[in-house]
C-alpha cells in the first residue's frame, strides 16, 4: 500500500484527484495539506488521511508520493520540497509559471531519484487510447491531419452572488488571467496530438477572437505542423454561447488517415472508425479519466512502470506551444486595429 499525500484542497482534488485515489486498491490517501485552516480538515473528514496546514508536518506523516494539487503560482516551492523529501510528485498542469522554475523542478526531482510526472488526464480516457491503437495498428492508413474542438463557457462568465447581483465569475477571470482556454484546456489537445501519433510538433501558429475584455484571446484556433507532413487545428473557447440562456458545449476529435478516419464526440459519447472495411461503433467515455491515471501511477509505485504518466518534458512542449500560439494571436489583434 503507497501512502499518498495531496498537497492543494481545491475543486480538482474534490471532483478529480482525492475520488480516484480513493477507488485505488494499492494506493491510501495518507496526508492533506492547505495553508486555509479548516480546508484541508473538511477533506479529510470527506476523504481520509490526516490534515495539516503546516508543510513540515505533513511531509512528517511518511509519505511516498504528493499530488501537487495547488494552485499554479505554488507548483514551484511545493516540489521542491517534495524533491527536498525524497517523494515522487504527480503534479497538476501547468507545472511552472516559467521556463526557469520548470527547469529547477526537474532538476531537482532528477537529483532526488524520484518520479515526477503531470496529470494529463485526457490520456487516459479509454476513448483517446482506443484512437492511439487505431493509429498504431495502421486501421486510419497514414494519419494526414487532425482536428480537436472544445468549445464551452466555462460556466458563464458571469454569476450571481448571494445576494443576488451579476458579478464575473472568479473562476473565469482566474483563468483568463493565467493564459485563456488555449493555455488552461488546449494543452491537454496538445499533448494528446504528440502522444497519439508519436510526432514531434515542428511549427504552429494561433488566431484568437475576443469576446470579453482581456489581453488574451478567449476563443483561439492554433494550426499546427508536425513531422512527416501531418497537420493538425486546435480550437478551444471560453466564450461559446456564454450568453446564451441554454448553453452547449463542443467536444469532438477527429483523425483523417489515407486509409479511413476516426471520430470521437463527448455528445453522446460516440467513437468510430470509418476505413475500407466498414464501421468500427464501439462506445465512447468522458475525457478524462483520473481512476486510469492513478492506476497507471500505483503501477508506477509498486513496479516501476512509466506506461502513459505524462513527463514535465511533455508538459513543457505543450505549454511553450499553448502560450506562444496565443501571445500571436494577440500581436495580430493588435496589428489589426
Amino acid at each position: 500500500m503507497a501512502r499518498i499525500g495531496l498537497m492543494g484542497c481545491g475543486s480538482v482534488a474534490d471532483f478529480g484527484h482525492l475520488p480516484a485515489i480513493q477507488r485505488i486498491h494499492e494506493l491510501e490517501i495518507a496526508s492533506l495539506f492547505d495553508p486555509i485552516p479548516g480546508r484541508a480538515k473538511s477533506y479529510a473528514e470527506k476523504f481520509g488521511g490526516q490534515p495539516f496546514t503546516n508543510e513540515e508536518d505533513f511531509f512528517k506523516s511518511g509519505l511516498d508520493a504528493v499530488v501537487v494539487a495547488s494552485p499554479l503560482f505554488t507548483h514551484h516551492d511545493n516540489v521542491m520540497l517534495c524533491a527536498e523529501h525524497e517523494v515522487h510528485v504527480l503534479c497538476e498542469k501547468p507545472i511552472a509559471t516559467n521556463e526557469d522554475e520548470a527547469a529547477d523542478m526537474i532538476a531537482v526531482m532528477e537529483d532526488s531519484g524520484k518520479g515526477f510526472f503531470v496529470g494529463f488526464v485526457y490520456r487516459f480516457s479509454p476513448s483517446a487510447l482506443q484512437i492511439k491503437r487505431w493509429i498504431e495498428e495502421g486501421a486510419l492508413g497514414k494519419v494526414r491531419h487532425i482536428k480537436m474542438v472544445y468549445t464551452w463557457n466555462l460556466h458563464g462568465q458571469w454569476i450571481q452572488d448571494d445576494a443576488g447581483k451579476w458579478i464575473e465569475s472568479p473562476m473565469w477571470r482566474g483563468r483568463m488571467l493565467e493564459g485563456g482556454p488555449l493555455v488552461d484546456c488546449g494543452v491537454h489537445q496538445i499533448d494528446l496530438i504528440r502522444w497519439m501519433t508519436g510526432l514531434e510538433i515542428k511549427s504552429w501558429d494561433g488566431f484568437g477572437a475576443w469576446v470579453s475584455n482581456y489581453e488574451s484571446p478567449d476563443h483561439v484556433i492554433a494550426n499546427l505542423q508536425l513531422e512527416n507532413g501531418v497537420t493538425a487545428s486546435i480550437e478551444v473557447s471560453f466564450t461559446y454561447g456564454h450568453t446564451a440562456r441554454s448553453p452547449r458545449s463542443v467536444f469532438t476529435y477527429e483523425v483523417i488517415g489515407t486509409g479511413g478516419v476516426a471520430r470521437y464526440d463527448r455528445d453522446g459519447y460516440i467513437l468510430e472508425c470509418r476505413n475500407g472495411e466498414g464501421v468500427i461503433s464501439i462506445p465512447g467515455h468522458g475525457e478524462k479519466n483520473f481512476d486510469g491515471m492513478y492506476a497507471q501511477f500505483s503501477r508506477f509505485l509498486h513496479t516501476g512502470e512509466i506506461g502513459d504518466l505524462a513527463s514535465p518534458q511533455d508538459a513543457i512542449v505543450a505549454t511553450e506551444i499553448a502560450v506562444d500560439c496565443t501571445d500571436r494571436a494577440i500581436a495580430k489583434r493588435g496589428q489589426t486595429r
